[in-house]
């Protein structure tokens, strides 16, 4: 806070310090922060098609590969692995050396293990170039996340998480798209019996363009003043404070009406001196523990189920395919997930597939944007409850379900709100530590999430294989439990950054 105590610095006292909430406030709201928004499409779809891209190359992949039940959940789970190994050091990294360089680096980094993975001849080589994409894509997500949200005052830095999540839900719209033009054709290209394409190695290649389209961005981007102002460089974080004050508002840089910022390095040591409390009686230390479980909880359920819904909506295709265009209960068309060893591989990749995948990310969509509304009024602690507690009633439902399209609605309700409740959290942790730490302590929530979701893609085929109810009930349990959890987390509304 500046000397004062207000929210923005005095323009009658120019010697007035400022701290990086009033900076960033003074700034206005305008044209730079729109840049950060579309910067926003390809930083946040590098991580999404990281995860989710072998979710549609498996239905194609699966007779060149000779893939099985278990090799799939091994992919799926591969890019997990990745990015629980490389998140702890690029947060680290990240809040020693900067923001901007660690974001160039892993970048672009990624996109070259993607292009790669498009040249895979084998499972083991996809598996290997799978791991290594995850540990580049883990340095872009804790970067990324961090450098966003210190470019943004307190009023707007929840809504910015949750335009975030519209944004991500739109790449999952974006790549079924993509897969459905790329993967019916029929492309098979041989070079000297040594390099065979298909389809779905296209469709790799395909998705190597967001992430090198945010490193090259990322280049001519400045640094996070915030972590400028961290490491005692007040001089040039001040600087980036008037470049983006003139390009909001058109204004000379002179003109800003900051003229010198809060030692952050000296109020950083007092902090230290008095213990890191959130409330009378909790420390930062119990919070983390907390969010790190409800991320733990929250991604073992989303991910188990997200990434296996295209290949459940292949079933549910084959199904009907086979029985004239009629359906029966999500358990009975499931049983063809799993078909006998002796079955014909067959590739026949329904286009119902992929717009059932888009019907979910536009599901997710929509809620994104109430939320974006109401989030400053509800708050984030009534947000994860409400949402992990909605989204743990609709994944044990689809037990339940009778038709294709109650498994629709169902699937798509609990896609949005577990997302919901994973930004909200977030966010949370994001206010809760200092930014010397903030990008390791997302890490840490990082891990934790990454780790439940290469267990549960791991998981998941075997209590496909104990029968119906398995799979369901016990995601749904383990994100109900997670909305129990939220209700220890602290208040962090409209908490200025440290």
């Amino acid at each position: 806070m500046p000397v004062n105590g207000s929210d923005t610095p005095s323009t009658e006292n120019p010697t007035e310090l400022a701290s990086f909430e009033a900076a960033i406030s003074a700034t206005k709201f305008g044209k730079f922060h729109l840049c950060l928004f579309l910067l926003l499409i390809p930083g946040s779809w590098t991580s999404t098609f990281e995860v989710t891209s072998m979710s549609y190359v498996f239905p194609a992949a699966e007779c060149d590969l000779n893939l099985t039940i278990h090799d799939k959940g091994h992919l799926n789970g591969g890019a997990y692995f990745g990015m629980i190994v490389g998140a702890l050091l690029w947060g680290f990294l990240s809040d020693t050396l900067g923001r901007k360089y660690v974001l160039v680096l892993t970048f672009l980094l990624d996109s070259v293990m993607v292009v790669i993975s498009g040249f895979s001849q084998s499972l083991a080589m996809l598996l290997l170039l799978k791991f290594f994409g995850g540990f580049f894509a883990s340095g872009t997500y804790t970067g990324f996340t961090s450098y966003i949200l210190e470019f943004y005052a307190s009023k707007y830095r929840s809504k910015v998480q949750m335009v975030r999540g519209i944004v991500v839900s739109v790449g999952t719209v974006v790549l079924p798209i993509l897969g459905w033009i790329i993967m019916p054709l029929d492309i098979t290209l041989n070079h000297r019996n040594f390099l065979v394409f298909h389809s779905w190695n296209i469709f790799l290649f395909a998705c190597a363009l967001p992430s090198f389209l945010s490193g090259v961005i990322f280049i001519f981007m400045p640094e996070s003043p915030k972590f400028l102002m961290t490491v005692g460089r007040n001089h040039d974080a001040l600087k980036i404070f008037q470049k983006i004050y003139s390009f909001n508002t058109g204004k000379p840089k002179e003109e800003f009406p900051v003229k010198s910022l809060v030692e952050e390095t000296i109020e950083r040591n007092e902090e230290r001196k008095h213990g890191g409390f959130v409330t009378a009686n909790r420390t930062k230390k119990q919070a983390l523990r907390e969010v790190c479980t409800i991320q733990f909880l929250n991604m073992f359920s989303i991910q188990s189920i997200r990434l296996w819904l295209p290949q459940i909506f292949q079933s549910i295709s084959d199904y009907k395919r086979q029985n004239n265009e009629t359906t029966a209960s999500l358990c009975k068309m499931l049983k063809l997930i799993n078909p006998p060893q002796s079955s014909k591989c067959q590739f026949n990749v329904s286009s119902s597939v992929y717009f059932s995948t888009m019907i979910i990310a536009s599901v997710s969509i929509t809620n994104y944007i109430i939320v974006v509304l109401l989030i400053n009024k509800l708050g984030k602690k009534i947000l994860i409850f409400g949402s992990c507690l909605l989204g743990g009633i609709c994944a044990s439902s689809l037990y339940f379900a009778q038709t294709t399209t109650a498994v629709l609605i169902l699937s798509s309700l609990f896609i949005s709100m577990g997302g919901i409740s994973l930004n909200a959290a977030t966010v949370v942790t994001a206010d809760l530590f200092p930014t010397t730490l903030r990008s390791v302590t997302i890490s840490f929530t990082m891990v934790s999430g990454r780790l439940a979701a290469m267990l549960g893609n791991v998981i998941f085929p075997f209590l496909l294989k104990a029968g119906c109810a398995p799979p369901f009930l016990v995601v749904g349990s383990l994100i109900i439990v997670g909305s129990g959890l939220s209700i220890l987390l602290p208040n962090t509304e409209l908490k200025a950054l440290q």
